[in-house]
C-alpha cells in the first residue's frame, strides 16, 4: 500500500509571496499533491504567469490575489478574498518578506517599521484572520517562513534577524493556542537559496562565502524546499507543531 499522508486532495493552500522563488516552489508542491492554491504578491504581472506555471499539468484550480502585505487593509482583504473565491483555506504559508540592510546606528525609523510590518505584523494579522475557519473544521496547517538569520546574523542584518527570530517564538505561541483544534503551526528556516532577495543584496564575494559556509558547499534550489513544506502542510507532519525545520545545507551545523 502506498503511503498517502502527503496527499492534499480537497485542501486549499494560500501562499503569500507566491509569484516567485520559494513561495512559487511551495505552491507548486501543494498543487502537485492535489491542493487548490491561492498565491499573492504585489505585482499582477508576476502573479498571472506564476499561477499558470504552478497549476500546469496538475488538474488543480487556483487564483491569484494582488495584495501589499505592508498594508493592513490589504492583508484583511486578502483573507476575505481567498475565502470568498475558494471557500476555505486549510494551509497558510506566510512567505512574503524582505530585508533592509543597515548597521544599527544607521537604521531609519521608516525602514524598521516597514520590515517589522511586512516580516512579522502582517503574518500575525493574516494568521489571526484565517485561524477561525480552520478551528471550525478542526484541521489546519500554518507555516511561517523564518530564516537561519533567526538563529545567527551578519552585519547590517539586525532588523531582518529580529523579525525572523520573532517568527519562531510566534509559531510556538500559536501552536499552543491552536493545537487542540487540530491545527499545527511551524516555521521553516531556509539557509542560502537561489532566490531574488539574496541574489540582489549580496556581493559576488558574499555569495561565494555563503556557499562555502554550507556542508554541501552550494546554494539551495527553491525546489529543494518543496519536500519540507509538503511535510509540514500535510497529514505526514501531523505530530509536528511549534517547531522550526532548518533547511540550510548544513550551514548552521558546519
Amino acid at each position: 500500500m502506498i503511503y498517502k499522508g502527503f496527499d492534499l486532495t480537497g485542501r486549499v493552500a494560500l501562499v503569500t509571496g507566491g509569484s516567485k522563488g520559494l513561495g512559487k516552489a511551495m505552491a507548486r508542491a501543494f498543487a502537485e499533491a492535489g491542493a487548490n492554491v491561492v498565491i499573492s504578491s504585489r505585482h499582477e504581472s508576476e502573479l498571472r504567469p506564476a499561477l499558470a506555471e504552478i497549476l500546469a499539468g496538475t488538474g488543480r484550480e487556483g487564483v491569484y490575489i494582488v495584495a501589499d502585505m505592508n498594508n493592513r487593509d490589504d492583508v484583511k482583504r486578502l483573507a476575505e478574498a481567498a475565502l470568498a473565491k475558494m471557500g476555505r483555506v486549510d494551509i497558510l504559508v506566510n512567505n512574503a518578506g524582505s530585508n533592509a540592510p543597515a548597521p544599527i546606528d544607521q537604521i531609519k525609523d521608516e525602514d524598521w517599521d516597514r520590515i517589522l510590518e511586512l516580516n512579522l505584523t502582517s503574518i500575525m494579522a493574516l494568521t489571526r484572520a484565517l485561524a477561525p475557519q480552520m478551528k471550525e473544521r478542526k484541521w489546519g496547517r500554518i507555516i511561517h517562513i523564518s530564516s537561519i538569520m533567526g538563529f545567527v546574523s551578519k552585519g547590517g542584518r539586525a532588523p531582518y534577524s529580529a523579525t525572523k527570530s520573532a517568527l519562531i517564538g510566534f509559531a510556538k505561541g500559536c501552536a499552543i493556542d491552536l493545537g487542540t483544534f487540530g491545527i499545527t503551526v511551524n516555521c521553516i528556516a531556509p539557509g542560502p537559496f537561489l532566490t531574488d532577495l539574496p541574489m540582489n543584496l549580496l556581493s559576488p564575494a558574499e555569495k561565494a562565502d555563503f556557499a562555502k559556509a554550507t556542508i554541501l558547499e552550494r546554494w539551495g534550489d527553491p525546489k529543494e524546499l518543496m519536500g519540507p513544506a509538503l511535510l509540514l502542510a500535510s497529514d505526514a507532519g501531523s505530530y509536528i507543531t511549534g517547531e522550526t525545520l532548518v533547511v540550510d545545507g548544513g550551514c548552521i551545523s558546519k
